[in-house]
């Protein structure tokens, strides 16, 4: 056995026990099935509606290149957060100064084994889940084999698109959101036909040409990502009473429970441009799914509901930055209720998501008509408030046990549904009822933000009881 293959298995074998210990074995290899028996019940809805398969396939492949650009923000997060989360534990993509394999190597392998595990955990559930929908349209069975190829290559070139822009982050952050501009503008402009240089292509129009086309920038890009990913030496950092004091009166936190996580994000790795970083991809994709809504369908969503409700969503990683260094039994130690550090925790959360979000908004004028963006400003912060009560209080301070814990990933994952469908939906036949949707779309998010407050204030008395007893 080579040196990388033993890697690779060693990796895989990290990757389970790893999650064995959080979770148990039984709950983490029960996953795949939610997955499946979710997403199932998903397409058969989305068939009895009438809903184009085609338009089904396009989205699912803008879906899972979201998640891969998620799974790859590895590099942003960095070995800080990690260590504060497995306490002392080294992964061996972190050991390139304890065993004789190069930087760049770990990494490729660690990039490999993903795209398998996320693969066999994640994308295939998904696309068995497609199979009766897929046969109902009378897709033949070579062409399924196909979709579930593409949709691995397109999760594939999320994951090594976002760990070459980590990787270009370790070099100059101002030019991953340069190149992340310059990939919007692309997109808008219309000059460049992006998705041909995507793995749907080659599902779209099957040919030789599409294949080496759609596959040959996941390929590009997992080859340059690793080489252009130069380590940060882990450093002891340290916040001057000046700078923290400063800032905590600026906005007037008198517990510093505010002040703590945002400075805590300020000084890990990717800093606070890793969530505009993370609201920019979001946008993206949220940019090319409407682009192909439209080819597909010939309607004219409304963008203002979709990039507002998308980018609330998408609050949910800022959520996990503001609490990524905390240990929910160190507050047992100070005088403070639980209730009141998710107070502070949602402050910090706003404060960082909603003006990353409202940023992208003022940039899509350029395409898109003030006007029908204006709704999205206000659904934008009302889903942002809703996101963060159901996480606080589902996940309470560990919110990425979400993923992997199969019956909070249940729990979460229909709570964002109950609120992101109606929404979502509601976009989609904006033209045909204009105001009735609009007026719907304000209620729902209005709705959305009081229980999310309601969550939230019961999220504090319910964590303190269980870390207590």
């Amino acid at each position: 056995m080579t040196l990388t293959t033993d890697l690779f298995v060693r990796m895989c074998r990290e990757e389970w026990r790893l999650h064995e210990e959080l979770f148990g074995s039984r709950r983490f290899a029960a996953l795949p099935v939610v997955v499946f028996l979710l997403v199932l019940g998903g397409f058969e809805l989305l068939a009895a509606t009438g809903t184009d398969f085609g338009a089904v396939v396009a989205g699912l492949h803008g879906l899972v290149f979201f998640l891969g650009l998620q799974v790859g923000t590895i590099g942003l997060v960095g070995r800080d957060a990690l260590r504060d989360v497995l306490g002392d534990v080294t992964l061996l993509v972190f050991s390139a100064r304890t065993l004789p394999v190069s930087w760049n190597r770990l990494l490729a392998v660690f990039l490999v084994k993903d795209l398998c595990y996320y693969t066999a955990y994640f994308v295939t559930p998904l696309s068995l889940a497609l199979v009766p929908s897929a046969l109902g349209a009378g897709v033949a069975v070579p062409r399924i084999l196909l979709l579930w190829l593409t949709l691995v290559g397109a999760f594939g070139l999320g994951t090594a698109a976002s760990l070459t822009l980590a990787g270009v982050a370790t070099r100059s952050k101002p030019l991953v959101i340069v190149l992340v501009a310059a990939v919007v503008v692309a997109i808008f402009a219309g000059r460049v036909d992006v998705v041909a240089y995507t793995p749907y292509a080659l599902y779209a129009e099957p040919s030789s040409l599409a294949a080496a086309r759609g596959f040959a920038p996941a390929i590009v890009l997992a080859v340059v990502g690793p080489l252009l990913f130069r380590p940060v030496e882990g450093r002891a950092q340290r916040t001057s009473p000046e700078r923290f004091t400063r800032l905590r009166g600026l906005l007037r936190d008198d517990s510093g429970l505010t002040t703590r996580p945002l400075l805590d994000v300020a000084r890990s790795s990717g800093s606070v441009w890793k969530v505009l970083f993370s609201m920019g991809v979001l946008f993206a994709v949220t940019a090319l799914l409407l682009r192909q809504i439209v080819a597909a369908t010939g309607l004219q969503p409304s963008p203002g509901i979709a990039f507002g409700t998308l980018l609330g969503l998408g609050a949910f990683t800022t959520y996990s930055w503001v609490t990524q260094f905390d240990a929910s039994a160190e507050y047992l130690r100070y005088p403070v209720s639980m209730a009141t550090v998710f107070a502070g925790k949602r402050r910090a959360y706003l404060l960082l998501s909603v003006p990353a979000g409202l940023v992208y908004l003022v940039l899509a004028v350029v395409w898109y008509d003030p006007l029908s963006l204006a709704v999205g400003a206000v659904v934008l912060p009302l889903v942002a408030v809703y996101v963060f009560g159901v996480t606080a209080f589902v996940a309470g301070l560990s919110p990425t046990e979400l993923l992997f814990d199969t019956a909070r990933f249940v729990a979460f994952g229909a709570a964002l549904a109950a609120l992101a469908v109606p929404l979502l939906v509601a976009a989609l036949v904006y033209p045909v009822a204009p105001t009735a949707t609009l007026v719907g779309s304000l209620a729902v998010a209005a709705l959305g933000a009081v229980i999310g407050l309601a969550l939230t204030t019961r999220a504090g008395p319910r964590w303190e009881r269980r870390l207590r007893s």
